[in-house]
């Protein structure tokens, strides 16, 4: 039997503690007190499991995942529903599923519509497997594709070289990092922290000390001062959505690293693939949270009655700014994605 392409990950990136069906529930790390606390969301509807990618229960690939996972648990509502009235059921809670967040709708409605499919063509008593292995299946395949990704990327960092972060890049750190661990490589990596959620002090820095590698967490006024001072060979993030004409989606402060970068003389290289939905930025639309977290630090208010908040979930960063597209086949020329899909 394959090993599953999870093996020597770190704690974080396990199937099991990203988002799980199992009789009746889906588990979610809750991955905005972590590693402070270790706890899971229980959620017993997929309206609930919505709710928890919403509130950014998990974040990067996580919604995905938990996205897959909550139509298994749909199905599990369903249960003794007429066909019709079960695939109205479904496609209700795709719906609900895949717009639980604004700006990654259309990477999440493929991975709800290939459920739907199937959900179509299966009966009743198989359907609840089926969707499972179905959702098992999406997560295992992506990360065997960031298998291929993360070696792309840790060909590019130089023996005992030096890394800036930026957010959570899930799976493709990991993969990175063992695929730097079995060619012998050693690096080091500084994570600006990723206001006002700390993904980068609390998720990108876990998985990087949890699997062995130096880690320096810096604050996110940091990074343009640090990237010289402490002679970065290469600035990484992953991306929310890359489009195909070159544009970088990514949470909000990518593109001022990228800047930072660039006059520095700094590569910047995005991991993932572009998405045929988004030819440009035309059709982005990014996602504006409550104001309210950007007055607090955890659960901690930190301004005055009456001060205002403004949080713009993510940034666009041009293609110029940035050095190359890892992609699963290859490092392509952010101005030349057309040729992923030759």
């Amino acid at each position: 039997m394959e090993k599953r392409a999870d093996y020597d990950l770190a704690f974080l990136l396990r199937y099991e503690n990203v988002a799980w069906y199992d009789e009746g529930k889906v588990r979610i790390l809750d991955r905005r007190i972590y590693p402070i606390e270790t706890r899971f969301v229980e959620c017993t509807t997929h309206r609930e499991v919505a709710q928890a990618i919403a509130d950014m229960v998990t974040q990067s690939y996580g919604p995905y995942t938990a996205a897959a996972m909550g139509m298994v648990l749909a199905a599990y509502e369903a249960k003794g529903m007429s066909y019709d009235k079960r695939m109205q059921y479904l496609r209700d809670a795709a719906y609900t599923l895949s717009h639980a967040r604004p700006t990654t709708s259309a990477k999440m409605e493929r991975i709800v519509g290939g459920a739907l499919e199937l959900a179509a063509e299966t009966e009743d008593k198989d359907l609840i497997d089926t969707l499972f292995r179905y959702a098992f299946k999406k997560i295992d395949d992506t990360y065997r594709s960031y298998i291929s990704v993360g070696r792309h990327l840790a060909r590019l960092i130089p023996d005992g070289g030096t890394v800036m972060t930026q957010c959570y890049a899930d799976t493709v750190i990991g993969t990175t990092l063992r695929a730097l661990r079995e060619s012998g490589k050693t690096a080091k990596f500084i994570c600006p922290e990723t206001r006002p959620y700390f993904q980068g002090s609390r998720l990108t820095a876990s998985v990087i000390c949890d699997m062995g590698f130096d880690v320096t967490v810096i604050s996110d006024n940091m990074p343009a001062y640090v990237l010289n001072k402490k002679n970065v060979d290469l600035f990484t993030s992953a991306a929310d959505v890359i489009t195909v004409d070159g544009h970088v989606v990514n949470k909000v402060g990518t593109l001022q690293i990228a800047l930072a970068a660039h006059y520095w003389g700094i590569p910047y290289y995005v991991t993932g693939n572009p998405d045929p939905a988004h030819k440009d930025i035309s059709r982005i639309t990014i996602e504006e949270r409550n104001s309210e977290e950007v007055l607090h630090a955890r659960e901690i208010k930190v301004t005055m009655d009456g001060v205002k908040g403004y949080y713009p979930a993510f940034d666009i960063t041009p293609p110029h700014l940035c050095s190359g597209v890892v992609t699963d086949k290859g490092v392509i020329p952010p101005f030349c994605l057309d040729r992923y899909f030759e």
